[in-house]
Order: C-alpha cells, then structure tokens, then sequence
C-alpha cells in the first residue's frame, strides 16, 4: 500500500496531540462511511486505507500503554465493521459518536 499522507509520516504526525489525530482518523473514518453509504466502494476503500494509516502511525509512535490499548482495538473492530463480519455489531452512527469525542476534545484543548 502506498504511504498517503507522506507529510505527516515523515514527522508531521508526532507534532499533534492525541486527540489531535484520533479526530483526523475519525474524519477519515466519516469518509469511509459516507462513500459506503453512497455507494462507492472504491472511495469509500481508498478513505479506509487512509483511516488505517493514520491509526498505524499513531500506533507506531504511542507510548501510553492504555492508548495502545485503545488504538489497538479500535483497529480491529473497524476492521470488522468494514471489511469482515462485524462480529462487533458496530454502526455507522457508533462509530461515528466514538470519533465525535476525540474531535469534542481536541476542539477544547486547543
């Protein structure tokens, strides 16, 4: 898979908070559901590479283990949703409240 957000890769990324980029990859993930919603299977692909890629890059650079904790899981359960079986039982509309407090939070701390 092609690297999309090279800018933020090379170092971009670490200059945010964590709330900071769990509201990006919540935007991507809004994307994603948008796109599926409308129909587009491609953009809506596209948009849920780019969600993982960020959530990879956060993982990549996380010390808190309780948000590793967290990273980890959610990548495995939007994985889930998205793409497997959703075992989970997850909802466009969970998915989006459970991003919608990363950006809340990021909003205030700014």
């Amino acid at each position: 898979m092609e690297i999309q957000h090279k800018n933020l890769a090379s170092g971009g990324w670490q200059k945010l908070s964590f709330f900071e980029q769990m509201a990006n990859i919540g935007s991507e993930v809004e994307r994603t559901i948008k796109w599926k919603n409308k129909g587009n299977a491609e953009y809506s692909q596209m948009a849920f590479d780019r969600a993982l890629e960020l959530l990879d890059l956060t993982v990549s650079m996380e010390k808190n283990k309780s948000h590793l904790k967290e990273l980890l899981r959610a990548r495995e359960a939007l994985a889930d949703y998205f793409v497997f079986d959703n075992d989970y039982q997850s909802t466009d509309k969970s998915w989006q409240n459970y991003f919608y407090a990363f950006n809340f939070a990021a909003r205030i701390n700014l």
